[in-house]
């Protein structure tokens, strides 16, 4: 059975906070649905009702030209310990850019990693959980380091070039690049 609140309570945050990874769910009109997992420590409870994490630059960026164009984001953690549980924010978000104004005070909750592009600020309207009987106990073994250590490694110059040309989502909606590259603190 699930059941619904309308902001975080404590519970869940000592839930959260023990997981090494959750998904990411976004979709726009005449979309498809994107779904991506997350690792690297990149998620942080800022309060109730606002949650945020720190994106780095991958194959695509879709969250972002859902987020823009749509608003809408789900977030899903699995407790691969004990107890069984599945916890869903549902709520709006927006990435907030290094040139935003917002930028610093959002990346002070962070370690900044090779390749960050942006911070995603999600307003969380809804918290479901339910039994998650059907997820299986699992441990983890190690983050894998191959996204950090290859941006890390990249030439910044030659970084830019080649992310500059993807200003569309897989479905033609904009996307906007960032105009800096980050080493990592």
């Amino acid at each position: 059975m699930a059941d619904f609140t309308d902001s975080i309570l404590p519970q869940h945050e000592a839930m959260m906070g023990a997981q090494s990874v959750f998904f990411v769910a976004t979709a726009a009109a005449d979309a498809r649905v994107n779904l991506s997992p997350k690792g690297y420590d990149c998620f942080r409870i800022l309060g109730p009702n606002r949650v945020a994490y720190l994106d780095l630059a991958g194959s695509g960026n879709e969250t972002h030209a859902h987020l823009v164009a749509d608003g809408r984001i789900t977030i899903m953690m699995c407790n691969f310990g004990q107890p069984p549980l599945i916890l869903r924010l549902y709520g709006t978000g927006r990435p907030v850019l290094p040139q935003d104004p917002e930028w610093e005070e959002l990346a002070a909750h962070f370690t900044i990693l090779p390749g960050t592009r942006q911070i995603f600020d999600i307003a969380v309207n809804t918290v479901q959980t339910s039994c998650g009987w059907g997820v299986p106990v699992m441990s983890l073994e190690a983050e894998r380091q191959t996204l950090v250590k290859y941006h890390a490694q990249s030439d910044e110059t030659a970084w830019m070039t080649k992310t500059s040309g993807r200003t569309r989502s897989i479905d033609g909606l904009p996307t906007t690049p960032t105009d800096r590259f980050f080493r990592g603190n």
